[in-house]
């Protein structure tokens, strides 16, 4: 339930469409949820998404232990659609902006690419430095924060 109060009751998953996940459906023991921060204005951004992408494709080829919320700071809702529609993740609807602005603050986001792990029973953080993990992080049988 921590993970609905803070990321709402719904999470979009295709841009452009109205298409939405139940956030509920994310959470469940031994599983985790990355909120990635990001925005396609960002050089560093448009570096690390494909990293990412190959990360979470992986990972999801072994299980469904592991999710992507992607938290854009995307001036508007086209650049939004047009980033989005390159990942493979769920995103915060971009018309969100406040609850944009609550995860900022409350995990200190004060620079872009940044993916905070949380563990998705509880919501509790696991690292905020998702993005140096992934980065440097062995492909294998295990989510390098198992």
């Amino acid at each position: 339930m921590a993970l609905v109060q803070l990321l709402g009751e719904t999470l979009q998953k295709k841009a452009g469409e109205d298409e939405t996940v139940q956030t509920s459906t994310l959470t469940g023991e031994g599983r985790y949820v990355g909120l990635y921060f990001s925005a396609h204005w960002c050089p560093p951004c448009r570096k690390f998404t494909p990293v990412l992408i190959d990360f979470y494709n992986d990972f999801k080829e072994q299980g469904d232990n592991f999710e992507v919320v992607f938290v854009s700071s995307d001036q508007d809702q086209g650049r939004f659609d047009g980033y989005f529609g390159s990942m493979p993740w769920l995103a915060l609807p971009h018309s969100n902006r406040e609850k944009k602005a609550e995860l900022t603050e409350k995990y200190g986001v004060d620079g872009i690419p940044t993916l905070i792990i949380l563990k998705a029973d509880t919501a509790e953080v696991v690292t905020k430095d998702g993005r140096g993990d992934v980065t440097k992080g062995p492909k294998g049988q295990k989510l390098p924060w198992e």
